[in-house]
């Protein structure tokens, strides 16, 4: 998706994620809140930027975790 909307390539991940009965708690609220801003207008809200943001600082986060959540802030910033 151009412009504001979550990639494919991230919108796969997050189909894989939530499909994933292994998947954390955190990438599964990750992966949900960059598939609902997918094609809107909608913005991050200030709890799911505070986690996703955690995510990114956290050094024992698992790579999926953090492009989930790179998605999620990126698109916050772009709607603002």
């Amino acid at each position: 998706m151009a412009g504001n909307g979550t990639s494919g390539k991230v919108g796969s991940v997050a189909g894989r994620t939530l499909s994933n009965p292994n998947a954390s708690a955190v990438q599964r609220s990750l992966a949900g809140s960059a598939l609902a801003q997918a094609g809107t207008s909608k913005a991050t809200g200030k709890a799911m930027e505070a986690k996703a943001s955690a995510a990114l600082k956290n050094p024992n986060a698992s790579a999926t975790t953090k492009q989930l959540a790179g998605s999620v802030t990126s698109q916050s910033i772009k709607k603002r």
